[in-house]
């Protein structure tokens, strides 16, 4: 039977940190879409790899969303659909569609692309398609070209991986195996990890050839990722992506997890360090961060601040840190708590029980004022829209800050959206934060 949601009732949308109980404290149900869109799907993704052309082959309404990511990224040459029509469901020709739709693309094309990426879904899935066969077939026609899996399949998004990690694995798949040297790897990352943060400095110190694909000009360039001997990811959803490459194509993988907590952060150095054969003093970088953190708290003094999930994947770490130099952290928005973020939450559970938890595609959060009645600072686009205000700091997954330099920039970030106004509605609505927009 349906229900009146009422803008006053947050049941079931909100709860006291101090009150929850498992680490997935929200109904799993009918969701809401908040139009805060900064956050990068598969089609931006997949278009890290240089040169790839896409194609989705799936049901006609299934791809309006995708195609509307390629125009709005101004990337609709990179960008091909097949559209599966029900005659193909109820013939059972859906290799035969995959197979020639593919090969009809390429040869219209100005030339082959080095690697092509299709995404297969749902349906497929439900009717049992070879898709084996129709890579085998694919590639033999096109010797000269690189095919992979990936796939659009919202049935995964509850068990196993999910679409983001699936995605996130396969961009590096295409890595064929060459000769290696010492080189390191960040994978997993939308941006290129800052310059001045501890681990880069790291391993600059080291001489070692530092790659990532958010840098990559040419195929040739991606390809080179293949023969580092180091990998890192410290974006959790990149995780299982960093343990098949380096299974697949050997080396050492380390999983060095996005934290804002002095102690984590110093824990992943040495073990980059460890791994590096190397050593490093962290504690100027900390001492700026400390210096930085007091001075955007001496700005902010009682602001509230409100964090969400798609800023940093770790929101429980950020407010136990924020928390602990005096900012005054009053909501975080986030559906879940990630397992990387368990030791933060705990400390908050007993040091802040009073924070609001707000899931963020509750259907509640439709209707829930959107106005604070006091002064807030958001950090991330989702607490911006949810709140209503003007000050924010606009970054996904973190932004590429790491360590103690991350937190440094944070601040001074911080700083920068409460001297600010800025109307939300100008920034949030372009998919895929930091890349070229039509918008």
């Amino acid at each position: 039977m349906l229900k009146r949601v009422t803008p006053d009732d947050t049941s079931g949308a909100m709860v006291r940190l101090g009150d929850v109980k498992t680490a997935a404290p929200f109904v799993s149900g009918l969701e809401y879409g908040a139009p805060a869109r900064g956050v990068w799907n598969i089609v931006h993704i997949g278009m890290l790899i240089p040169g790839a052309h896409q194609i989705y082959v799936c049901a006609g309404n299934c791809l309006r969303g995708v195609v509307l990511t390629a125009a709005e990224m101004n990337a609709q040459s990179r960008f091909s659909t097949i559209t599966i029509k029900e005659n193909n469901v109820l013939d059972g020709d859906m290799e035969t569609l995959l197979i020639e739709g593919v090969t009809d693309i390429l040869h219209r094309l100005p030339k082959l692309p080095p690697a092509v990426l299709v995404f297969t879904s749902c349906i497929h899935h439900f009717m049992g398609c070879d898709l084996a066969l129709c890579y085998r077939e694919l590639r033999k026609r096109f010797p000269g070209v690189d095919f992979t899996d990936c796939y659009m399949n919202p049935i995964m998004r509850k068990s196993g991986l999910t679409p983001d990690q699936l995605m996130r694995r396969q961009l590096y798949s295409l890595l064929k195996p060459r000769a290696q040297d010492d080189g390191v790897n960040i994978l997993g990352n939308c941006f290129p990890t800052d310059e001045t943060s501890e681990l880069v400095k790291i391993i600059r110190q080291t001489g070692r050839p530092l790659r990532d694909i958010t840098v990559c000009k040419t195929y040739e360039d991606y390809q080179k990722m293949a023969a580092s001997t180091l990998h890192i990811a410290y974006n959790p959803p990149a995780r299982a992506g960093g343990e098949a490459l380096s299974n697949r194509l050997g080396g050492t993988f380390l999983y060095l997890p996005l934290s804002h907590t002095a102690k984590t952060i110093r824990k992943n150095l040495r073990t980059l360090c460890e791994a590096l054969g190397t050593s490093y003093d962290p504690s100027e970088d900390e001492a700026r961060a400390e210096q930085a953190l007091l001075h955007a708290k001496e700005m902010l003094g009682e602001t509230e601040i409100a964090i969400d999930y798609t800023a940093t994947p770790a929101p429980m770490s950020l407010a136990r840190c924020l928390l602990e130099h005096g900012f005054r952290v009053t909501r975080i928005y986030a559906d879940s708590i990630a397992a990387d973020d368990q030791e933060a939450f705990c400390w908050l559970q007993e040091h802040a029980p009073d924070i609001e938890l707000y899931a963020t595609v509750q259907v509640k959060l439709r209707v829930l004022p959107r106005e604070t009645e006091k002064p807030t600072l958001a950090i991330g686009q989702k607490a911006a829209y949810f709140t209503g205000t003007k000050h924010f700091v606009n970054i996904v997954e973190g932004g590429g800050m790491y360590g103690f330099d991350g937190l440094r920039r944070l601040a001074e970030l911080m700083e920068e959206a409460y001297r600010t106004e800025r109307d939300a509605r100008d920034f949030i609505q372009q998919k895929g934060l930091g890349c070229d927009s039509c918008l």
